[in-house]
């Protein structure tokens, strides 16, 4: 909310926003006065005057538009200079999901989140914490002779993002462990010996690298969750199939992390309970 200013403060605003957008666009005075359809003279008194009185809004909206910013920014009224078909179109993005280990663009949004938060729930078993047996075996089809390739780039990139300051917690659906190690649905014909190494695995990083990681399972048929990803504070990202929403206006974030943590407060699973889950998991297969 912003906070309510006298007269003279905000006429001094103005002029201080007014002269910080002419320099970021590179207008001058006399450009300024072209493009706005205003005297340079009107133009000389907004940026130097030092009394109360605010143009009227015909002024204000012309300077705005000549210099790229928004007229609330100028007035005060906001704190975003951007305007607001500006900000609707980078509130939400619409980004190109490959098949692939290696993905830029997820690969620059950990970048920019760099000790903030991660909070993910998976499509399925969260690549960062899978075997190097359980990536060839599921993008192998796929990537064919560059699943190699791909699996070393990203065991780099993991190890980066594991090093990076940001804490992981992920939720996953209890089912999609029990699909994974009875070797059912997605992943049928997956080896028993794969399937044992990785529930090793997953109970070794569990354990280790909590409280830094941390993994909750939640019932589906209770509470239901789309694949997501929140970066911190900073964006929201759903995962669709072949695109990804990316959401960064305040209240969308907001609300896609109070689902994530509603997940992890009714999990029926909790951080701490999971090795010893993934441990039963795993003896039910001997």
């Amino acid at each position: 909310m912003m906070q309510n200013i006298d007269k003279r403060a905000r006429a001094l605003l103005f002029r201080t926003r007014l002269a910080r957008a002419m320099t970021r666009s590179g207008k001058s005075q006399a450009a300024l006065a072209r493009e706005a359809g205003i005297d340079r003279s009107t133009v000389s008194q907004l940026l130097t005057g030092d009394g109360a009185r605010l143009p009227n809004a015909h002024v204000v909206g012309c300077c705005a538009t000549a210099c790229g910013v928004s007229a609330d920014w100028l007035l005060g009224l906001s704190e975003r200079p951007e305007s607001a078909a500006d900000l609707l179109a980078t509130s939400l993005t619409l980004t190109e999901a490959p098949r692939a280990l290696v993905d830029e663009q997820i690969f620059a949004w950990h970048r920019e989140a760099a000790g903030y938060k991660i909070r993910h729930v998976p499509a399925g078993l969260p690549d960062m914490l899978k075997t190097r047996a359980v990536l060839e075996w599921e993008y192998a089809p796929s990537l064919g002779k560059t699943a190699q390739q791909a699996i070393n780039a990203s065991n780099d990139r993991l190890e980066w993002m594991r090093q990076s300051g940001s804490d992981y917690e992920l939720a996953v659906p209890l089912h999609e462990l029990d699909a994974f190690a009875r070797a059912t649905g997605y992943y049928t014909g997956l080896p028993r010996r794969m399937r044992l190494e990785q529930l090793d695995h997953l109970e070794t990083l569990t354990a280790d690298l909590y409280p830094r990681l941390r993994l909750s399972l939640f019932d589906a048929r209770r509470l239901y969750s789309a694949p997501l990803t929140i970066f911190g504070p900073l964006l929201a990202v759903l995962y669709v199939g072949r695109n990804y929403l990316a959401f960064r206006d305040n209240a969308r974030v907001t609300a896609f992390t109070g689902h994530f943590d509603q997940l992890v407060r009714e999990a029926g699973v909790g951080s701490r309970a999971a090795p010893a889950h993934l441990r039963s998991l795993r003896g039910s297969l001997n």
